[in-house]
């Protein structure tokens, strides 16, 4: 049996969403906005709108390093268009005694711009891995969907990693060590995957965006309007809050104010 994983939080951002919150969750009540607000008040400015933070997680297990996600990147990242950019991933990092070339591993939950920034970046004319051992694991229906998502990730993100055969295609669950798993989570995309990891606390899920606000932890029901699938992304939210509650685990969130939160409310 291995060591158990210790989960890093890594603050890459904060910022405003690009539309009003109530556009984004449209079937939301008053009432369940004001239990939203009450129990994560951080989330929202003295106008009302969505103030979501843009977070990373590292990994630790023995020796190795393990990446959920890559932030929104520097100034020219493709999320400029809509985040607030650079991102201060790498400072994050150092500031957790990691270096970049420890990371041997770094699973792209999804391919939306927000999670994907620090993965490739510019190196005067070219596109490198930021990250230069590790490999990049990424679910094949992710890939498969990426015209439908992004289809201008496929020059600045997923060419560059194949032209130094560094991304690995997984098809549902994947063990990445002792104790810390990749599992296929749809719904916000097709291929989203979360990550499982065993901590002397028992376990922690790092859910991506399976919920994206407070207000889907307390009614998991709700959709999301940038979710692909809306109704299998509530069937994942709800079967994984249910088995974490179940095992009184923890959520490691990306864009809740708090990093992490008990499955059990």
């Amino acid at each position: 049996m291995g060591m158990p994983a210790c989960v890093i939080a890594l603050a890459d951002a904060e910022g405003p969403f690009f539309s009003e919150r109530g556009d984004a969750f449209p079937t939301a009540t008053p009432e369940q906005w004001r239990a939203a607000d009450t129990f994560d008040p951080g989330a929202v400015t003295d106008r009302g709108r969505w103030w979501l933070q843009f977070r990373a997680f590292a990994i630790r297990t023995g020796e190795r390093v393990i990446l959920v996600d890559a932030g929104i990147g520097p100034a020219d990242s493709p999320a400029a268009a809509w985040a607030p950019v650079p991102g201060r991933l790498p400072e994050r990092l150092a500031a957790a005694g990691i270096d970049r070339g420890e990371v041997d591993t770094v699973v792209l939950t999804h391919l939306h711009t927000d999670h994907v920034g620090w993965a490739v970046v510019s190196d005067e004319d070219s596109l490198r891995p930021y990250f230069p051992d590790a490999r990049y694991v990424l679910q094949r229906t992710e890939l498969e969907a990426i015209e439908e998502l992004n289809p201008s990730l496929r020059e600045s993100l997923i060419e560059p990693l194949q032209a130094e055969d560094r991304l690995e295609l997984t098809d549902g669950g994947r063990d990445l060590a002792a104790g810390v798993r990749a599992i296929h989570t749809p719904g916000h995309t097709p291929g989203h995957q979360s990550v499982l990891a065993e901590t002397d606390s028992g376990t922690t899920a790092v859910t991506g965006d399976v919920l994206v606000h407070a207000i889907q932890l307390l009614h998991p029901e709700l959709p999301y309007t940038q979710e692909s699938d809306p109704e299998a992304a509530r069937r994942t939210r709800i079967e994984l809050l249910d088995s974490l509650a179940r095992a009184d685990g923890t959520l490691a969130t990306p864009h809740l104010t708090g990093p992490f939160v008990p499955a059990r409310i």
